[in-house]
Formats: C-alpha cells, sequence, structure tokens
C-alpha cells in the first residue's frame, strides 16, 4: 500500500478540471503575468509570448493565492512543480519542458494546431 496520502479534495479536483477545460491555454503559475513571483513563471509567460500566443486565450492561476490550489495542481498532473501549463485540457508541462518544445519547434506546431497563434503581420486568414 502507497505512504502517499492524496490531499486533492473532490471539490479542488472539479474547480481544477474546470479551469483546465474552461480555456484553451491554462497557466498554473506563481504571481501573475503583470507581476509573476518566480522566474519559471516568467520564462513560461515570455515564451508564449515570443510563440505570438494570443494574451486574451491565456488564462492563469496565481497558486501562491491559494494553498489548496498549489498543493492540488501538482497531484492533478502528477508533476512536482510550478508553473504548469495545459493545452486544450491536456497537461503539456513546466518550464523546461516548453522551453525544450519551443526551441525544437513542437511547440509552434502544438499552439498552431490548437488556434492559439495570432495571424503574422500582413498574413491574410487562411479562410480568406
Amino acid at each position: 500500500m502507497p505512504s502517499l496520502v492524496r490531499l486533492l479534495s473532490s471539490d479542488t479536483r472539479q474547480k481544477i478540471e474546470k479551469a483546465v477545460h474552461e480555456d484553451p491555454l491554462v497557466v498554473f503559475m506563481k504571481g501573475s503575468p503583470e507581476m509573476p513571483q518566480c522566474g519559471f513563471s516568467r520564462a513560461v509567460l515570455q515564451i508564449l509570448q515570443v510563440q505570438g500566443v494570443k494574451p486574451d486565450l491565456v488564462a492563469t492561476y496565481n497558486c501562491l493565492e491559494d494553498q489548496e490550489l498549489r498543493d492540488g495542481i501538482k497531484e492533478f498532473s502528477d508533476w512536482p512543480t510550478i508553473p504548469q501549463v495545459y493545452i486544450n485540457g491536456e497537461f503539456v508541462g513546466g518550464c523546461d519542458i516548453m522551453l525544450n518544445m519551443h526551441q525544437s519547434g513542437e511547440l509552434e506546431a502544438m499552439l498552431q494546431k490548437a488556434g492559439l497563434l495570432q495571424d503574422a503581420p500582413g498574413e491574410k486568414p487562411k479562410s480568406e
């Protein structure tokens, strides 16, 4: 029998489930986009900005304001660190994974497929 006690309440689990499915891109972070409280959270936001993600499509949750969320998100994703990024309800990873995916081009393809990127300047929308 595992000694790890599950701390995630069903209420918190439901809140996290709703959060990750409510918006196309969700970042659980320390601080806010205006004032990140850790370098890793800041780096993830910068990667998304460099990729050209539409800012209004990014939902952020400050894990420093809610201890139950801070602990619960780690259990929910089975990932030990914050920040955590979800695209279309699926856990993508934390800062290191986002950076690696950014460098390999994999992140751009994923964001493009999810419709999260702004049109390049001078580029006509695909529907025209």
